[in-house]
Protein backbone atom coordinates (compact mmCIF):
# COMPACT_ATOMS: atom_id res chain seq x y z
CA UNK A 1 0.00 0.00 0.00
CA UNK A 2 1.14 3.12 -1.26
CA UNK A 3 1.42 6.15 1.98
CA UNK A 4 -0.87 7.75 -0.63
CA UNK A 5 -3.28 5.08 -0.15
CA UNK A 6 -2.62 4.59 3.49
CA UNK A 7 -3.24 8.30 4.52
CA UNK A 8 -6.23 8.13 2.67
CA UNK A 9 -7.67 4.53 4.39
CA UNK A 10 -6.73 6.31 7.62
CA UNK A 11 -8.64 9.40 7.17
CA UNK A 12 -11.69 8.22 5.09
CA UNK A 13 -12.21 4.84 6.43
CA UNK A 14 -11.12 3.52 2.97
CA UNK A 15 -14.21 4.96 1.13
CA UNK A 16 -13.51 6.09 -2.31
CA UNK A 17 -14.04 9.39 -3.39
CA UNK A 18 -17.23 8.66 -5.04
CA UNK A 19 -18.53 7.23 -1.79
CA UNK A 20 -17.84 9.99 0.00
CA UNK A 21 -19.58 12.44 -2.75
CA UNK A 22 -22.21 10.36 -2.39
CA UNK A 23 -22.53 10.44 1.72
CA UNK A 24 -22.24 14.55 1.32
CA UNK A 25 -25.15 15.02 -1.41
CA UNK A 26 -27.43 12.07 0.79
CA UNK A 27 -27.07 14.04 3.64
CA UNK A 28 -27.78 17.41 2.39
CA UNK A 29 -29.77 16.79 -0.65
CA UNK A 30 -32.42 13.79 -0.62
CA UNK A 31 -33.86 14.88 -4.02
CA UNK A 32 -30.57 14.58 -5.84
CA UNK A 33 -29.56 11.22 -3.99
CA UNK A 34 -33.22 10.17 -5.22
CA UNK A 35 -32.09 11.05 -8.88
CA UNK A 36 -28.86 9.46 -8.72
CA UNK A 37 -30.15 6.19 -7.27
CA UNK A 38 -32.85 6.61 -10.56
CA UNK A 39 -29.63 6.91 -12.62
CA UNK A 40 -27.40 4.11 -11.46
CA UNK A 41 -30.95 1.37 -11.72
CA UNK A 42 -31.40 2.77 -15.12
CA UNK A 43 -34.80 4.66 -14.59
CA UNK A 44 -34.00 6.60 -17.47
CA UNK A 45 -38.20 7.63 -17.66
CA UNK A 46 -37.86 8.79 -13.58
CA UNK A 47 -34.81 10.83 -14.50
CA UNK A 48 -36.44 12.23 -17.71
CA UNK A 49 -39.80 12.81 -15.59
CA UNK A 50 -37.55 14.78 -13.01
CA UNK A 51 -36.36 16.75 -15.39
CA UNK A 52 -39.47 17.52 -17.04
CA UNK A 53 -40.79 18.76 -14.20
CA UNK A 54 -37.90 21.13 -12.75
CA UNK A 55 -38.08 22.61 -15.93
CA UNK A 56 -41.57 22.91 -15.81
CA UNK A 57 -41.58 24.54 -12.47
CA UNK A 58 -38.85 26.75 -13.71
CA UNK A 59 -40.85 27.79 -17.08
CA UNK A 60 -39.19 25.72 -19.85
CA UNK A 61 -39.90 23.61 -21.85
CA UNK A 62 -38.57 20.07 -21.63
CA UNK A 63 -38.12 19.19 -25.32
CA UNK A 64 -37.19 22.49 -26.67
CA UNK A 65 -34.03 22.49 -24.16
CA UNK A 66 -33.43 18.88 -24.79
CA UNK A 67 -33.17 20.02 -28.69
CA UNK A 68 -30.70 22.52 -28.00
CA UNK A 69 -28.53 20.60 -25.54
CA UNK A 70 -28.67 17.92 -28.63
CA UNK A 71 -27.56 20.40 -31.12
CA UNK A 72 -24.62 22.06 -28.97
CA UNK A 73 -23.63 18.43 -28.33
CA UNK A 74 -23.78 17.58 -32.21
CA UNK A 75 -26.23 15.51 -31.89
CA UNK A 76 -29.54 15.10 -33.91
Amino acid sequence: MTPIEQIRKSIFGGIQPKGIVMNLINKSNPMASKLIGMAENGDSKGVETFARNLLKEKGLDYDKEMASFKGKLGIK
